[in-house]
């Protein structure tokens, strides 16, 4: 497979991790930890699609503040989404097991703006619409 086309499979998983966490939102009562956990996972496949871009192998991590640190590295701009990696890390083990972390509504849409923005940043470094990705 050619880099453009793993670029692309990263780049659709991201953006079908973000479709997944907001058709939860139908949910009742609301899955908050599967659907942070869902923006997440879309913010980390988005970081990674960019490292492929720039010939890198990604690191196995769900720690969206090395990602981005990793992003940052390699091209300028990466330090609008410092927060949103840092509040998103968390959720990419935690949600997962019972007794994980306690999270409200507002997490959760946070989560969603969040996930969004990283994706939007990478779109915008792929030279890409955010729909694409």
């Amino acid at each position: 497979m050619d880099k453009n086309s793993i670029v692309k499979s990263w780049c659709e998983f991201a953006k079908d991790d973000l479709t997944a966490a907001k058709h939860l939102l139908g949910l009742h009562p609301l899955r908050l930890e599967i659907i942070c956990y869902h923006c997440q996972q879309s913010a980390e496949k988005a970081l990674k699609a960019f490292l492929v871009h720039k010939d890198l192998d990604p690191p196995r991590t769900h720690d969206l503040r090395l990602l981005r640190r990793m992003c940052g590295q390699l091209a300028d701009g990466f330090d609008g989404i410092e927060e949103a990696c840092v509040r998103l890390t968390a959720y990419g083990v935690q949600p997962r097991y019972p007794m994980g972390i306690e999270l409200t509504e507002s997490d959760m849409w946070r989560a969603i703006d969040d996930a969004e923005h990283v994706i939007t940043l990478i779109s915008r470094k792929l030279e890409i619409s955010s729909d694409g990705l």
